[in-house]
């Protein structure tokens, strides 16, 4: 996987601890808090031992998601070896702001396209809450399709599938 990305609207960066501020309005905004969960950062200092982590865990890969033009942040990326899954899972949040105008399609399909075009990652798998409506739409709109339903601890969840064209 790369380092950076880019596309017309937006650079995608590996997480840095840089990104304290802005992950910290991520991570307690509401829909981080409903479909994700709390991650119990509260604090600038919270943030930059949050991402310390992340960044520490060989199985997870997260990029901000930034406008190009002004560099503001408005989003991030996963790519996860979870280990309760055969493929990797590819994640995406954004803030409510940056909602409904492309930039989570945009920036998922960079990282997915790069995924299935790499020989390692036949399929990319993803997860998401049944009742996550904009996640579904998304998934489904980067061409996923719905394989199954899940119980992961006492949480239901609908996995959907992509795999690697030819």
């Amino acid at each position: 996987m790369n380092n950076d990305y880019s596309t017309s609207r937006l650079t995608l960066k590996k997480i840095s601890e840089t990104d304290a501020y802005f992950i910290l309005e991520l991570v307690n905004s509401a829909g981080w808090i409903e479909f994700i969960g709390d991650r119990h950062v509260h604090s600038v200092e919270d943030a930059v031992a949050y991402i310390k982590k992340i960044k520490e865990n060989k199985n997870i890969n997260n990029w901000t998601v930034s406008l190009k033009d002004q560099q503001t942040p408005i989003g991030i990326i996963s790519f996860i070896k979870r280990e309760y899954l055969d493929h990797h899972d590819i994640g995406f949040a954004f803030l409510p702001q940056f909602s409904k105008k492309g930039y989570a399609f945009e920036a998922a399909n960079a990282v997915l396209q790069d995924a299935l075009n790499n020989p390692l990652h036949t399929e990319v798998l993803a997860s998401t809450l049944p009742h996550n409506k904009n996640s579904i739409s998304l998934l489904l709109k980067l061409g996923f399709v719905f394989i199954k339903e899940m119980e992961l601890g006492n949480e239901k969840l609908f996995l959907f599938s992509i795999r690697k064209n030819g």
